[in-house]
């Protein structure tokens, strides 16, 4: 029996182990480069193992919202719904493990234990979702910095004697490194597919979610419609939305006292006032026992 107990312990294990390693054993160590040149990272193949599986489950809500956040947020071209909603549910198993997990270790009740594994699994599942808005606000400020410089290289490009979309060639292939530019390739890109500019141009827009990158394919359109000159008119752009940098920066910087204020009453006031108050209080403790 007790042979049989230990033969059965090694063959559970085996299993275990060939459930937990087959997915890495399977995946093509050659083609790991996505489409944006970056490698993925190491759980993704059981990303791509569990993705056949969650596919069915697949909801429309949650379709459309990933269609309307994955752009925003900058994800690579290897990213679908099937492999996002995947990896949301094995970061939800991870979490309800991890926390249920800890339950045992701490010994607690059976109850609390479900309670443990049920909240560890809605924040594995809650987080990738904060994630990918936090993302899309971040690439958001960050475009909203890019916009200005942008502006003048198309406004030089214009005025330089340049169309407008060569001119949006040139500022597609030849601005500085960032998110907008990667944005803007992306969708002039689609003009070689046979897709209209002022399409492209809206949908790079709504892509980006910048509210000057609104403004500027509304006044593309507008002058393309009335046949008016461009290049006062980005000039104008530029100007403005470089204003407007200006007053972002003096907002947050006007905001930062008020941030401050909290960790200064909650960590420094203490101890300054331990600091000063101390030798305070051994005086006098010092005068009343003498």
């Amino acid at each position: 029996m007790l042979w049989l107990g230990l033969a059965a312990a090694a063959l559970s294990v085996a299993l275990l182990l060939w459930l937990l390693g087959h997915p890495w054993a399977a995946h093509p160590r050659g083609g790991d480069a996505g489409p944006d040149g970056q490698k993925p990272p190491f759980w993704w193949p059981w990303v791509r193992a569990l993705t056949p599986v969650c596919i069915p489950f697949v909801t429309w809500p949650m379709r459309r919202m990933f269609e309307r956040w994955q752009p925003r947020a900058g994800l690579g071209a290897r990213w679908d719904i099937g492999e996002w909603f995947a990896a949301r549910l094995l970061l939800a198993s991870i979490g309800a493990l991890l926390l249920a997990g800890t339950g045992l270790i701490l010994e607690l009740s059976s109850s609390w234990l479900l309670i443990a594994g049920a909240a560890g699994g809605l924040l594995g599942y809650a987080w990738p979702a904060c994630w990918l808005r936090r993302a899309a606000s971040r690439r958001r400020l960050i475009m909203m910095r890019e916009l200005p410089f942008l502006l003048d290289l198309l406004t030089l490009c214009v005025e330089a004697g340049l169309s407008l979309p060569s001119a949006l060639q040139q500022v597609a292939h030849h601005a500085p490194a960032g998110p907008l530019r990667s944005s803007l390739s992306e969708a002039a890109a689609l003009e070689r597919t046979g897709m209209a500019r002022p399409q492209w141009l809206a949908q790079w827009s709504e892509s980006t979610d910048v509210p000057g990158v609104r403004s500027l394919v509304l006044t593309l359109a507008q002058a393309d419609r009335l046949g008016m000159s461009l290049g006062p008119l980005l000039r104008a752009q530029a100007a403005q939305q470089r204003s407007e940098r200006f007053l972002r920066a003096e907002k947050q910087a006007l905001e930062a006292p008020v941030r401050m204020l909290f960790p200064m009453v909650l960590c420094i006031f203490p101890c300054t006032f331990l600091v000063i108050g101390f030798p305070v209080a051994m005086k006098l403790l010092q005068s009343g026992l003498s």
